[in-house]
């Protein structure tokens, strides 16, 4: 029995050394690759964290709400206002931005006796009526807001991804915290919100208009006036540039076929040239040798046990090969399912049920005898052979040495 076992597996191990470049150029020969682009502008490519960084900056003006608003005007409350920021599109509909905001702003504060200390004063007093000056000073102090925003691209969202667009409409909402730089000193937290008008110049500019409105605490300019709070309103025209890699490609689905054909003729050519040799072997030595088949693919469509026409043309020429070996000889049929889809469970039932129905076909239409037959199924796995997807979704019969029984 020794000898026998021996003998059988120098045969085989002939066989695939002699073979092995063969079958590996074979598989890449009969394999092709078809992108598929999606033309959905819904649709695009994730991607990676490096991709779609931005920085920006911005100049213009900006005007505080405060406790002595109508007592000033309008004009005379209007500060310089200066943004830059840094962020990341992770979509082309959602981004997020961290921005430094600010300079200064003027306004008026009351003066010593009426009321609080005078906070930030210029010491010139704000003219009224009577030259009373409403008992108001001019008020002008430096700060900054630092505040996270999160980007709403609107066009992107609402009309489909479009690279080209001239014009995209960005809301944006976030948190700050805004610092007051002179004495008073005062910190206090922000919330922001404001729309990211911009037009696109070339593939790495954009023309930006922001408008932004930002509110704090009734402390923020060291002079409480019993009001529901302060806000900072400000608009700026500025610059973004966009680093590489920006933009989002279009979907697309990578398709591999092969040629079914010419694959089921390697196959019987290899099983045939195995019986040549293994009948010759025979033929000068005194040692029998018992004929083994080759592994046998059956493919299945994803989350399916449905046998194709396809696979019982296989099936078929499998069988023929099984009644015409050794009757002795006991063939284990694995069933397989793709790890990655499905659940773990789903995978188990889909790689019983395609290691069943492969059974169910050899034994009722092709008339192979059950004793020749095991069954056994490994549940989701993944890709196992030339990084094919759809060998994981697959039924594999081969030979049962004789360790193994």
């Amino acid at each position: 029995m020794i000898k026998r076992i021996l003998t059988m597996s120098l045969c085989v191990a002939s066989f695939l050394g002699v073979s092995a470049q063969q079958d590996t150029a074979q598989v890449v020969y009969d394999t092709t690759e078809e992108v598929m682009y999606d033309n959905d502008k819904y649709k695009v490519e994730t991607n990676h964290f490096w991709d779609n960084w931005f920085v920006s900056a911005g100049f213009g003006g900006q005007i505080i709400f405060g406790n002595h608003d109508k007592q000033v005007k309008f004009l005379d409350r209007v500060a310089p206002a200066l943004d830059i920021a840094v962020g990341k599109w992770f979509t082309p509909g959602i981004g997020v931005r961290l921005m430094y905001s600010g300079l200064s702003v003027k306004g008026a504060t009351q003066k010593e006796g009426h009321g609080e200390f005078p906070t930030h004063s210029t010491g010139v007093d704000v003219p009224g009526k009577g030259g009373d000056g409403y008992w108001l000073m001019k008020q002008k102090f430096k700060f900054y807001n630092l505040h996270l925003d999160a980007l709403f691209n609107m066009s992107n969202i609402l009309c489909g991804y479009n690279e080209k667009r001239v014009y995209n409409c960005t809301p944006y909402i976030g948190l700050g915290w805004a610092r007051v730089w002179e004495s008073p000193q005062s910190m206090e937290v922000s919330a922001n919100v404001g729309v990211l008008n911009s037009f696109r110049l070339n593939d790495a500019l954009n023309l930006n208009l922001d408008i932004r409105g930002a509110y704090m605490s009734d402390r923020f300019d060291g002079e409480l006036g019993g009001r529901w709070g302060e806000g900072v309103w400000s608009a700026t025209v500025g610059l973004t540039y966009r680093f590489k890699q920006r933009g989002w490609g279009r979907s697309k689905t990578i398709v591999r076929t092969h040629d079914r054909q010419r694959e089921l003729k390697a196959m019987q050519d290899k099983l045939n040239d195995m019986q040549a040799q293994l009948a010759q072997r025979k033929r000068d030595s005194v040692t029998v040798v018992r004929t083994l088949a080759a592994a046998n693919f059956v493919i299945f469509k994803i989350d399916t046990w449905d046998l194709t026409n396809e696979a019982r043309v296989q099936l078929s020429l499998f069988a023929e090969t099984i009644k015409k070996a050794d009757p002795n000889v006991v063939y284990v049929i694995t069933g397989y399912a793709d790890k990655g889809t499905g659940s773990v469970e789903r995978n188990v039932i889909l790689s019983k049920n395609r290691a069943r129905v492969v059974y169910e076909c050899l034994v009722n239409e092709f008339g192979v005898p059950k004793k020749q037959l095991r069954i056994d199924h490994k549940g989701g796995v993944d890709n196992m052979f030339y990084n094919d997807p759809r060998l994981s979704r697959a039924v594999i019969t081969r030979v049962v040495e004789e360790n193994e029984k």
